[in-house]
């Protein structure tokens, strides 16, 4: 075994290695979508309901001109989507952030960035970013202590040191280890990367969309796993794959001082109140127009697989307002 794969070390640091360090996986030239499948690449329905969101930002905000922010934006086929979508009614400042290189051909008018611009007026869209943050994960040993779990590069796991400070203060609020065995994803530093970006808004809205969970429903065993070429595989963190788990979006959504409150609903409810539905076309447009009922019944179908249960539809849609400060 080579040094890195012999080497023990919290998931946090392994999973940064595997995933952005030399090589890493989202820094290779086919991007996520050569791995797994997203909202953005299931439909351009999802897109187009982007844009419309954006529109309602930008009629809050009393402008035609809006900022619009994609973290984790892949190699950018969101923006690129909705800069079409929304075509002349609206001049759009499109702000690509990746670690990963800009990809050739992409859009002129998208700026590639690998932090968030601050002053953002307008709409900070993350999608399925959150999620490859890096965490540590914790397992409660057999007296109930939470621990550390420490990796090796070839997947192999140990418990290490007691967790301490403000990670055990993140466990005892947000998932407590109540059994031995237990396992979770410590998602302090997913709260802290969430709170900095939307501390870069200037007024407008940010939203985070990905699978997820609340206090009330956390896995047992934690969600740790991994992704290659569209299938689930052992979270080894060599980066050979993605290493992904569900986010505890309640914690990332606690609102900063001064604030409104934020609010956490499905992808299936928050499409819908932008007009993606899935509802089936009427039948009597097939006589009526044929066409027009085929290319419906397809949009639906797209629509159905946005907002499915099980699957798509029970991702969860975190929206923080930032309102526009007063004036004295």
């Amino acid at each position: 075994m080579t040094d890195e794969t012999c080497q023990w070390q919290g998931w946090r640091e392994a999973t940064e290695r595997a995933l952005y360090g030399p090589g890493g996986f989202y820094l290779r030239p086919e991007g996520p979508a050569g791995h797994f499948r997203t909202s953005v690449h299931a439909s351009p329905l999802f897109a187009a309901a982007v844009a419309r969101l954006l529109g309602e930002v930008a009629e809050e905000l009393g402008t035609a001109e809006v900022d619009l922010v994609d973290v984790g934006a892949g190699r950018g086929e969101l923006l690129t989507s909705v800069l079409t979508a929304v075509g002349s009614s609206l001049s759009v400042r499109a702000y690509a952030v990746e670690r990963a290189t800009r990809p050739a051909g992409l859009d002129p008018r998208v700026e590639w960035t690998d932090r968030v611009p601050r002053g953002v007026r307008g709409l900070l869209f993350a999608n399925e970013w959150l999620d490859n943050v890096p965490v540590d994960v914790a397992e409660a040993d057999a007296e109930g202590t939470a621990r550390y779990v420490e990796v090796r590069g070839d997947g192999a796991e140990r418990l290490g040191a007691p967790v301490t400070g403000a990670d055990a203060d993140w466990l005892a609020r947000w998932w407590p280890l109540r059994e031995p065995g237990a396992r979770a994803e410590i998602g302090r530093p997913r709260d802290e990367a969430w709170a900095a970006a939307v501390g870069c808004l200037a007024a407008g809205r940010a939203v985070a969309v990905d699978y997820a969970h609340v206090r009330d429903s956390r896995p047992p065993f934690g969600s740790l796993t991994g992704f290659r070429a569209g299938r689930e595989v052992p979270p080894v963190p060599d980066g050979s794959c993605d290493v992904t788990s569900h986010v505890a979006l309640d914690a990332c959504g606690v609102a900063p001082r001064g604030l409104p409150a934020a609010e956490l609903v499905t992808q299936r409810e928050a499409l819908r109140r932008l007009g993606v539905s899935g509802e089936r076309p009427p039948l009597a447009l097939a006589s009526t127009d044929p066409a027009g009922y085929v290319r419906a019944l397809a949009s639906a179908g797209e629509a159905g697989e946005l907002t499915a249960r099980g699957g798509l539809g029970d991702f969860l849609w975190l929206t923080q307002r930032v309102p526009t400060p007063a004036v004295d």
